[in-house]
């Protein structure tokens, strides 16, 4: 596999004696296996500077880490408070807020903070988000950076537009939808149109290679390859419109899963990644890549209710999006476990079956992935830095461990 960063399974020794002097539940970041994920991410970034996104790492000091690094530039946020205080913070002095805000307070921090308004770029969507703003700040408000979203999902049948392939995002599909908002844009005192970025899902987030399910890794690709090919002309051409009506600092697309691809539209000026530094369960199921899993946590056993089955402490953290069973977090370490059928991953207690369970004792260890990247972050104010070669620990607040809930 072109790409894959393969690391023998050792099982949970090492991170064991890395942290044998605390006391699960924990999670930790093996910095090897991250700085290993980010090297990756710009090689497959072609050149193009990567944003990190911070919905996928919450925590201050991973951020930090990755855009000390060549190949990344500025902060991909999700939460307008989030820029403002990362801001605030000199963790970056470029700051996309991705996702529309209707948090009026934020919306009038950043009106009356000058250096702010000239590092953070806001997205909107539609004449509404607009509105809204000026609602919010009154008449002759401050010049706001705004940055437009165009829809990047792919509408295969043209005549029927519900026919709908990606997520569910900006209303603005077409080009001439994209130039005609642009426009309005221009004609409103108070914005300044900085950007253009679209988040293709039905690539970046979609794998291609679904375990045990070939026939739809298949059809997925197929999927792919088309919807890479119809949004490369129609990206272009909403951006050369948008072009010739004013100046842009960056036009952004992609995600983990989408590099390449979008790394191949000669009107992107830059990429988005996150998940790909820590390698969740959810991106195991791609052919072109594998990042190595670097954000696990650790749970105790607690009780040994029969033969073959060990029960852990907590556990059940539940990854959002559509409730299937990938979003279940997945036993890591020691290999050969696996979570019940009937109990899954628990509020309070995980039973984990397989040839494993039957060595395990009380007080033993299981280390877990979680299905996505930044949502454990939402679970621990701590993530402990471990490098097994070295059995060095230390820990690092998450945004949680700094007092932020950012929603």
């Amino acid at each position: 596999m072109s790409g894959t960063l393969a690391r023998p399974d050792t099982g949970g020794d090492a991170y064991d004696r890395a942290t044998a002097r605390l006391d699960p539940p924990f999670a930790v970041v093996d910095v090897a296996a991250f700085d290993a994920n980010a090297s990756d991410l710009v090689r497959r970034a072609g050149g193009l500077p990567i944003r990190v996104a911070s919905k996928s790492l919450r925590c201050r000091f991973l951020i930090e880490r990755v855009l000390a690094r060549p190949g990344y530039r500025g902060v991909m946020c999700y939460s307008l408070s989030e820029a403002l205080w990362l801001h605030a913070a000199g963790t970056s002095d470029d700051l996309l807020v991705a996702y529309p805000t209707v948090d009026r307070a934020a919306l009038g921090a950043l009106a009356a903070d000058g250096a702010a308004r000239q590092h953070i770029t806001i997205t909107v969507d539609s004449a509404a988000h607009l509105d809204f703003i000026n609602a919010t700040l009154g008449d002759g408000h401050p010049e706001l950076r705004v940055c437009l979203e165009l829809d990047v999902s792919w509408r295969p049948v043209a005549r029927k537009p519900f026919v709908h392939i990606g997520t569910r995002r900006s209303p603005l599909h077409t080009p001439e939808q994209a130039a005609e908002f642009a426009r309005t844009i221009l004609a409103r005192p108070g914005f300044a149109l900085a950007g253009v970025m679209g988040y293709e899902g039905q690539i970046a987030g979609l794998g291609d290679a679904p375990p045990g399910h070939p026939v739809r890794g298949a059809l997925v690709r197929a999927i792919q390859a088309r919807s890479a090919a119809e949004l490369r002309e129609r990206r272009a051409e909403a951006v050369r419109r948008i072009r010739a009506l004013t100046a842009l600092d960056f036009v952004n697309g992609g995600g983990t899963g989408s590099l390449e691809s979008t790394a191949k539209d000669s009107s992107v000026t830059e990429l988005a990644a996150g998940s790909g530094l820590v390698g969740p369960t959810l991106f195991d199921a791609y052919r072109r890549f594998r990042p190595r899993p670097a954000l696990v946590y650790a749970l105790p056993v607690v009780r040994r209710p029969g033969p073959g089955v060990a029960t852990l402490f907590s556990g059940g953290y539940i990854a959002s999006g559509t409730g299937t069973p990938d979003r279940l977090p997945s036993p890591f370490r020691p290999a050969g476990l696996r979570l019940t059928g009937t109990e899954g991953a628990g509020e309070v207690q995980t039973p984990v079956r397989g040839a494993a369970a039957g060595r395990l004792g009380i007080g033993d260890r299981v280390w877990m992935r979680h299905a996505k990247a930044g949502e454990l972050a939402e679970r621990f104010t701590r993530y402990y830095l471990i490098d097994p070669d070295r059995l060095e620990t230390s820990s690092v607040p998450t945004y949680r461990g700094e007092g932020q809930c950012f929603g």
